[in-house]
């Protein structure tokens, strides 16, 4: 993965650059119009200063009444064009900013969404918040602070140089006397804020990792008495945070005041010079007024084009960011175009392998056979690589040898949308939205009927405990689910799963954490849920699976038992023994 820091040369890097306007193609008509307005707007600002030494010198001094009115009239005219061109460009620039930043969060999120397990597992919630929020805000600010803004100056400083060097290029080089100072000033405060700036955003993403985990975490910390030392932690690093945004500050404090000495000195330089240019009748009383007004219009662009140019950079820093998550290759592929809108429901492994670290091997030479609408239940101590055989399955990871068969078709041959569609998982820790019921069970689409939901609901036992919350289905369970208690949850799950009606049910210890009393309206909706599909069990439990038509007995990886519950009871082996500890 590429560094991200800024280098000498990053805003001459082409590359970056074609990155960044790639997020405009979209909107190319108003980007050109957005050009067109910010070169206006550059042309039309020196435009004042030089019409006010006009009317000065050929008509106020002359007293010329008529001329004066008719200036008059062109510079009100001037002030009306410049607030008009002021407006459209600024409302197009943060227009097209929103826009763009829009569309990027919009794309990011689709394609985190594609994202392999593997990948999501690896990679902290907070950076890609992080990555599609704050970065792509700073895209906001490139676009409607930086990028036409930064033009628009640099079109305006080169426009009043012109003029003023054919009015009088003489007042011209006393008034660019301070200039180079200015120069070295404004490089070394872009240098310095530059570091400081990659410095804000890792202090950003850092403090945007370190509160999601921990907020997500809060229970576990509140446990076992971590409270104070996690707040140590977060101290240090808002710290960090908190000391780059004051250097950035601290800058910002010494550049500025500089500026308006430096602007003084220039003012000062003009006035000796160009009184002893009136006085002498080398210049005009008109010119002396326009380049003081000149002066005062340069130095505003000039001290804001070290900020433009910072903004630009930052900028990016979160485009290549960006990138470099837009860019990555672990995207779950798609390549498959079998497409059925219901399947069988008929599952083969045969000689499949897989390692979630290479070289050790959670499943080896796993084959079996699952007949459409039968049922097999998997058993095995923890870390036998039961789980993992349901996300195989699923193909939130795909195997590294062998192939895994729905309907004697490999899993691989499927789209993603017409494999997923037909199989309903249910874990032991259900996943909840922090929003209604309602919108838990139907994954917020909304074209499934409230009717059909009500009806999931009573027939796993979950409408009556629904109906007794404030909202009934409209009742928020907040973040992940904590208003419900753990065996309601599952419930919750399980309508969800019924809503959807899969040919394929996958139950990963779905009951090990239920009360007795929801335990048992489980079993009940699950003996509903199992009629007319095929069903793959996994639990620590065995009362849970006596009646499945097949059990697996995984251990190590690897199968070492299979068959009906009575006959691996008279087997006497690794099932027997387990079921003779369960008591």
């Amino acid at each position: 993965m590429k560094n991200a820091k800024i280098t000498a040369s990053s805003l001459l890097d082409t590359t970056v650059l074609r990155k960044l306007l790639m997020f405009v193609k979209p909107y190319r008509s108003i980007f050109y119009l957005l050009i067109l307005l910010t070169v206006l707007a550059g042309v039309l600002g020196p435009l004042q200063p030089y019409l006010i030494q006009v009317t000065i010198d050929r008509y106020m001094s002359k007293g010329d009444y008529t001329g004066l009115v008719h200036m008059t009239l062109l510079l009100v005219g001037l002030l009306i064009a410049q607030v008009i061109v002021q407006y459209f460009s600024t409302y197009l620039a943060d227009w097209l900013g929103q826009h763009i930043v829009s569309d990027v969060r919009v794309k990011i999120y689709a394609h985190v969404a594609r994202l392999k397990a593997d990948f999501l597992n690896h990679t902290s919630v907070g950076k890609l918040v992080a990555r599609t929020i704050t970065d792509t805000s700073n895209l906001l600010e490139v676009f409607s602070q930086g990028m036409a803004a930064l033009l628009g100056d640099l079109l305006q400083v080169t426009a009043m140089v012109g003029l003023m060097l054919y009015t009088n290029w003489r007042l011209t080089l006393v008034s660019l006397a301070t200039f180079p100072l200015l120069g070295v000033l404004t490089y070394i405060f872009k240098e310095k804020n530059k570091q400081v700036y990659n410095k804000i955003v890792k202090a950003a993403t850092a403090l945007s990792v370190f509160v999601q985990s921990h907020i997500v975490g809060m229970t576990v910390i509140q446990a076992f008495g971590q409270e104070r030392q996690e707040a140590e932690k977060f101290e240090g690093l808002n710290a960090a945070h908190r000391d780059a945004n004051i250097k950035s500050v601290l800058y910002y404090a010494l550049y500025f005041p500089s500026i308006a000495v430096i602007n003084s000195a220039s003012i000062s330089l003009l006035i000796w010079y160009g009184a002893k240019g009136v006085i002498q009748c080398t210049s005009t009383f008109g010119e002396l007024v326009a380049f003081l007004m000149y002066i005062q219009l340069l130095f505003r662009p000039l001290h804001l084009i070290a900020d433009r140019f910072n903004t630009l950079q930052l900028g990016i820093v979160s485009t290549e960011k960006i990138f470099q998550l837009l860019e990555n290759g672990e995207q779950a592929l798609d390549e498959g175009t079998y497409h059925l809108a219901r399947l069988q429901g008929t599952i083969d492994f045969k000689n499949v392998w897989f390692a979630y670290e290479e070289g050790h091997y959670i499943l080896e030479d796993v084959s079996f056979h699952v007949a459409a609408k039968q049922s097999l239940a998997i058993v095995g101590a923890t870390g036998a690589g039961k789980s993992t055989m349901l996300h195989l399955l699923e193909r939130s990871y795909d195997p590294e040898q062998g192939d895994i068969c729905i309907d004697g078709v490999p899993i691989k041959n499927y789209t993603l949308q017409a494999l997923r569609q037909n199989i309903g998982l249910v874990l032991q820790d259900v996943f909840l939205f922090s929003d209604s019921i309602y919108n838990n069970i139907t994954l917020g689409d909304s074209t499934i009927p409230r009717r059909r939901v009500e009806e999931a609901a009573r027939l796993i036992g979950l409408h009556d405990l629904v109906v007794r919350l404030p909202g009934g289905y409209d009742y928020n369970v907040m973040e992940r689910g904590m208003t419900l208690s753990m065996g309601q949850r599952q419930l919750l799950a399980f309508a969800r799963v019924l809503v959807y009606n899969p040919c394929i049910l996958m139950l990963d210890e779905a009951t090990a954490s239920m009360d007795t009393e929801t335990e048992e309206l489980v079993q009940r909706a699950t003996t509903t849920l199992m009629q007319d599909r095929t069903c793959i069990i996994i639990a620590h439990r065995l009362s849970t699976v006596q009646h499945a038509d097949h059990i697996l007995v995984l251990d190590r990886g690897r199968v070492r038992e299979e068959g009906t519950h009575q006959a691996l009871l008279a087997q006497g082996g690794i099932y027997a023994g387990l079921y003779q500890a369960a008591g």
